[in-house]
């Protein structure tokens, strides 16, 4: 009887000891325990910026901690990217960046601190938006055809927001499939491109729907053609390349920026992380903004995420590749 109370006490001393680490692992695991950062690559007010601070904003609802949006910019997002892969993999410390952060700095940039593939893990893409190609009324397009006969017949000048970007890489691919002569200034930012588009310093542009407003507002410019397969809602009755006779990839890409994390962070934060941002996608702030940028789409779930950036990331290289451009 004695050794069965002595064999009891030390069954339930045993349970008792596996509780406590139990509870001890279990409160060690718990994620967050303070504050989120969220490295953006580009500064403050743009739709990268506004995405993170809106979405950031939902996910330290839910998680009960703060989330700290710190911008910081240069060298095409290659400090941001270095900042966040140097920093310990806890989910802690995550990037908001736009698309050629991971991409286009692989060809354009001579040396890379950061290698995209092997050092970051995408939580979740979210589409930026159509591009679409304004043209000055001026010029008298209404449609990329009459553009195309107008360019013929005339010098013409288009403005990019920057080197290797969709801008470029888009007005590169019309001068090769129609053999056109468009010559192609680029601007760093879209603010001094559409300036100088309203001056009439240049006839075409391509840029975001937000960012060209003014001068499609004021009838300065029209959109005559937008990429990817579908039309955009705030510009139905423009036509896309697609429809409008233009082939190859290049006219089916999506722009996006992307949430990412060091690529060591556990897995289950990560999709922790995810879910929250679809969740986010759906919230007032998020769909207010998605309707001022012009976005169709909000944040796209991890799995479709990943297929994105596989399926589309060899064609923005390709098409990087093709415009020659020496690395900086």
């Amino acid at each position: 009887m004695l050794r069965s109370a002595r064999i009891g006490g030390a069954v339930a001393a045993a349970i008792a000891c596996l509780t406590l680490a139990a509870a001890e692992t279990a409160w060690a695991d718990a994620w967050p325990t303070r504050a989120i950062k969220i490295v953006v690559s580009t500064p403050a007010g743009g739709i990268t910026d506004a995405f993170a601070r809106a979405y950031g904003e939902h996910i330290s609802q839910k998680l009960g901690q703060p989330v700290i949006v710190e911008n910081k910019t240069g060298a095409s997002g290659a400090l941001a990217a270095q900042s966040v892969k140097d920093s310990p993999a806890d989910g802690y410390t995550l990037m908001y960046t736009i698309s050629s952060t991971l991409l286009g700095n692989r060809l354009l940039l001579k040396s890379l601190a950061y290698d995209p593939d092997k050092d970051f893990a995408i939580v979740a893409v979210t589409p930026s938006g159509h591009l679409p190609l304004v043209a000055h009324t001026a010029t008298g397009a209404k449609t990329l055809e009459e553009l195309v006969t107008y360019a013929r017949r005339n010098k013409v000048t288009a403005g990019t927001y920057g080197i290797g970007s969709f801008a470029h890489i888009a007005v590169a691919e019309l001068n090769r499939q129609y053999g056109l002569d468009i010559s192609i200034v680029h601007y760093r930012g879209e603010a001094p491109m559409w300036q100088d588009f309203a001056a009439g310093v240049i006839q075409v542009a391509v840029g975001s729907y937000q960012a060209a407003l003014p001068v499609l507002d004021t009838g300065v410019g029209r959109a005559i053609a937008v990429p990817t397969p579908v039309r955009m809602k705030k510009l139905p009755e423009t036509r896309t390349f697609i429809e409008q006779g233009v082939n190859g990839n290049v006219f089916q890409l999506t722009s996006f920026t992307t949430l990412v994390a060091p690529a060591a962070t556990p897995t289950d934060r990560i999709e922790l992380l995810a879910r929250l941002m679809v969740e986010g996608g759906k919230k007032e702030r998020v769909q207010k903004l998605l309707d001022a940028f012009g976005v169709d789409s909000p944040a796209m779930d991890r799995p479709s995420s990943i297929a994105l950036y596989e399926k589309e990331g060899p064609v923005w290289l390709e098409s990087i590749k093709n415009l020659g451009l020496e690395p900086q």
